[in-house]
């Protein structure tokens, strides 16, 4: 298990697949969330609760947890990174097309 501390390396490290997941907190998870979406490659989501956290990668190949510091508890944050973790995409082809998608808007970024 890799842990990364900052999020410039948390971003660099998940963008060029470095590994395949990461987790990215700050007081609200808001900021952080909203920072992550800013990089190509990563699809980040701002989770509090167990269904997102594993819809999120079984639907939309999330590869960035967000969480607030200050809203959600240890033992749940712990929790909810637990069902990130095991959750696998679905490689369905209505969620490859939606990837699809993502990756063009990406594209029209550059």
């Amino acid at each position: 298990m890799t842990i990364l501390i900052t999020f410039s390396r948390l971003r660099r490290a998940v963008a060029t697949q470095e590994v395949e997941r990461g987790v990215a907190i700050c007081g609200s998870g808001v900021g952080a969330s909203v920072c992550a979406n800013k990089v190509p490659g990563i699809r980040a989501a701002l989770i509090h609760d167990h269904f997102s956290a594993r819809q999120g990668v079984e639907d939309d190949h999330m590869n960035v947890l967000c969480m607030g510091g200050r809203t959600v508890g240890p033992a749940v944050a712990w929790d909810l990174v637990q069902t990130f973790l095991a959750a696998e995409f679905s490689q369905a082809p209505r969620h490859l097309r939606r990837l699809g998608k993502i990756a063009s808007l990406e594209a029209q970024k550059e």
